[in-house]
């Protein structure tokens, strides 16, 4: 076949997906959007879990999940290491939050979405459901301008040169946790502003890529390493620049790491380690919140937000879906 010829299939395929993605967490929203407020988590996420799988062995794909959730809280699973999809199709890595801020839907509060990743064969992390030391921030600035082993005090103030700002301009999100007292403590130092958030560092790495539109220049902090995964493979499509090192404390943890693949547990990543190649994030809101609107359930509809991201072309699609057959949960 020429090989043009063959490009193109391949092109038609990756659009393909890229909609096909967005049923994927459309469906995971739905069903956990039904228990908001219910107090819930693990029935919420266990909802989640259950749509996703469904939707993603729907897929032509011969898929592999090497970020899953839900080992750290002994929550329901997508496991690393699972097979989805309907075979066939293309071999490519997946990575998987099914609901992302479980408290926040469970309390009905703003920021909860359903979201994964897609690439293709061997270009996401795959990493132990861990912590991880996180760094990011937009495009635009030069390569290395923020490093995770620099203070946040000379971070602030590179960025803050590179912006041609004033300190007490810059803007860094951090989750709330006590573990992050020091740290707000030193951005505050230096005049800066913190913006807390209380779950959703998915959304709040996100948020650097356009500063001028959420007031947020840089996330600072240790979340989980299943987030920071999907949020690199988010920023290799809209730019950005991010690092991250796994939080591998106990001889156990070390030994899951080993076991995946990882030789040093010292290592920083760089953007391109976390997420390279064609990378696809698809989220869709649950809640209500700053990224995405929650699902709405009305007479005979339910209304969907959904972005669709794509390293390849650059492309962010918004995606407003009504679903008529409500109790399919998913159309």
């Amino acid at each position: 076949m020429d090989e043009a010829l063959i490009q193109g299939s391949r092109s038609v395929v990756a659009r393909t997906l890229t909609l096909e993605l967005a049923r994927v967490t459309e469906r995971a929203a739905i069903a956990a959007a039904a228990l908001r407020g219910q107090g819930n988590e693990k029935a919420a996420d266990q909802a989640a879990v259950d749509a996703m799988r469904a939707e993603l062995n729907a897929l032509p794909i011969d898929g592999t999940v090497v970020i899953g959730e839900g080992e750290r809280d002994r929550a329901p699973m997508l496991f690393i290491g699972e097979r989805l999809g309907s075979g066939g199709g293309p071999r490519v890595d997946l990575a998987v939050d099914p609901l992302e801020g479980t408290t926040l839907c469970a309390k009905d509060m703003p920021g909860a979405i359903a979201i994964m990743a897609m690439a293709e064969r061997g270009s996401l992390l795959a990493a132990p459901d861990v912590y991880m030391q996180k760094i990011a921030i937009g495009p635009g600035y030069p390569p290395g301008l923020v490093d995770l082993d620099a203070s946040p005090a000379d971070n602030i103030a590179a960025l803050a040169r590179a912006k041609g700002v004033p300190t007490s301009q810059v803007v860094a999100i951090v989750l709330d946790r006590p573990r992050h007292g020091d740290l707000v403590a030193a951005i505050r130092a230096t005049g800066a502003g913190v913006r807390l958030i209380s779950d959703g560092d998915i959304a709040g790495i996100i948020f650097t890529n356009s500063p001028d539109e959420t007031g947020v220049d840089i996330y600072l902090g240790i979340g989980a390493a299943p987030e920071g995964v999907i949020a690199a493979g988010a920023l290799r499509c809209i730019g950005g620049q991010m690092q991250g090192r796994l939080i591998l404390d106990t001889p156990e943890k070390r030994r899951r790491a080993q076991d995946m693949g990882i030789g040093d547990p010292n290592r920083k990543y760089e953007l391109t380690d976390l997420a390279r190649g064609d990378v696809t994030v698809a989220a869709t809101g649950v809640t209500d919140g700053a990224l995405l609107r929650g699902v709405r359930f009305k007479p005979g509809v339910i209304e969907t937000e959904t972005v669709v991201y794509r390293s390849a072309t650059g492309t962010v699609r918004r995606i407003l879906g009504e679903h008529r057959r409500a109790e399919r949960n998913a159309d």
